[in-house]
């Protein structure tokens, strides 16, 4: 036979009390080339001990002595155990059937027809083997994605930290250096008489000032100070330097009152709304855009909508939509995730954040999660 079933021998459990259709049975593999091993019970307690051992498929009679093929099926169902389960019966009527089909048998036969036995047996033990390997197939994908998720989340905390690091780098050494050189060349321009070197410094002046300036702004794209103040100032902050730069309008609402955080979700919305105001800027071209900040219930909820040429779904599924796919994983690193529609009318992201009572963000199951304590030790360094 082709079929894998038939290259290997097959571990047989039979549930049958009598012993002359166990070898009847037996006759019938024998004669359709299988190769088994086999052992027979006849009785509920036997049958228990006998499903500690591992079983390529089970064939039961339906009725035994004060058991039955059917309460064999309950119990190996209640297991958990996916042995292939075949009902062999003198006389089974169709409800029977369909109720033991029902409850995860593979298959029925009548004793006079035992012709089928192979076949079905073989189909049963394939499409058990066929059922474990998908079954297989399926946890190592969701092993594949789970540690990637990890290791997304893990990028996005080294990145923060990294860009903590650049920033304070930035501004001991860079914005020290600038802001010494600024005083030294006032110096001259106070010291010198002569026009032509006037010029000359206040031109570096200009340039240093400039120079200072830009690593000012390099510093807070990369470290956020502004969240120093709460999320509820960085956002009014950041809607406001919105407009100011693209002349797009940006209509901010929020809490009268601001609710304390833990540092890690701040981070995760600002990061967000930074993302969703890039994107506006590029590619919306959108002429009003709404920051709406708000929390209901113990969720804590950050919606930007514009009303630009909106996303197609070409948009969407490009295969380096990147800063799409950053904004789900960093939402993940605080147990929260982010739903973006897009149409005629303009694009809406709205990012959604679970927290405790003291304003953490939460994982599935209730704790603090551990991209959130990971980005409170950046914050608070």
């Amino acid at each position: 036979m082709s079929t894998q079933a038939a290259d290997h021998r097959l571990r047989l459990l039979h549930l049958e009390d009598s012993e002359l259709d166990h070898e009847l049975t037996l006759a019938h593999l024998q004669r359709g080339g299988l190769d088994v091993t086999a052992r027979r019970v006849d009785n509920e307690a036997d049958f228990l001990v006998a499903l500690d051992e591992p079983w390529d498929v089970i064939v039961s009679d339906y009725n035994l002595p004060g058991f039955s093929g059917l309460v064999a099926l309950d119990l190996l169902m209640a297991r958990g155990n996916d042995t292939p389960f075949i009902l062999v019966s003198g006389e089974i009527g169709e409800d029977t059937a369909v109720e033991a089909m029902r409850n995860g048998a593979s298959d029925y036969l009548l004793k006079n027809n035992l012709a089928r036995l192979v076949p079905a047996l073989l189909h049963a033990v394939e499409a058990s083997e066929s059922r474990r390997a998908r079954m297989r197939a399926d946890r190592q994908l969701g092993e594949s994605q789970q540690r990637l998720h990890e290791l997304a989340q893990h990028l996005q905390t080294s990145i923060e930290r990294e860009r903590a690091a650049i920033a304070r780098e930035i501004h001991d050494d860079v914005g020290g250096s600038l802001t010494a050189l600024k005083f030294d060349l006032a110096w001259i321009a106070r010291h010198s008489d002569s026009k032509e070197v006037s010029e000359r410094v206040q031109g570096a002046l200009e340039t240093v000032t400039a120079a200072i300036e830009s690593s000012q702004r390099i510093m807070l794209n990369l470290r956020p100070a502004i969240l120093e103040q709460g999320l509820l100032a960085a956002l009014q902050w950041m809607a406001a330097q919105f407009e100011r730069r693209t002349g797009i309008v940006c209509l901010f609402r929020a809490p009268a009152q601001a609710v304390p955080l833990a540092p890690g979700v701040p981070l995760v919305a600002y990061r967000a709304a930074q993302e969703a105001l890039t994107n506006v800027s590029k590619h919306a071209q959108a002429t009003q855009v709404s920051i709406d900040l708000s929390m209901a219930g113990g969720v804590l909820s950050l919606e930007i909508s514009d009303n630009g040429r909106g996303l197609s779904p070409e948009d969407l599924a490009k295969a380096r939509s990147f800063g799409i796919r950053g904004l789900h994983e960093r939402a993940r690193t605080v147990g929260g995730w982010v739903d973006l529609s897009s149409g005629a009318t303009g694009t809406t992201m709205i990012l959604s954040v679970p927290l405790d009572r003291s304003g953490g963000a939460v994982d599935a199951a209730g704790e603090q999660s551990a991209g959130s304590r990971e980005q409170d030790e950046w914050g608070n360094s």
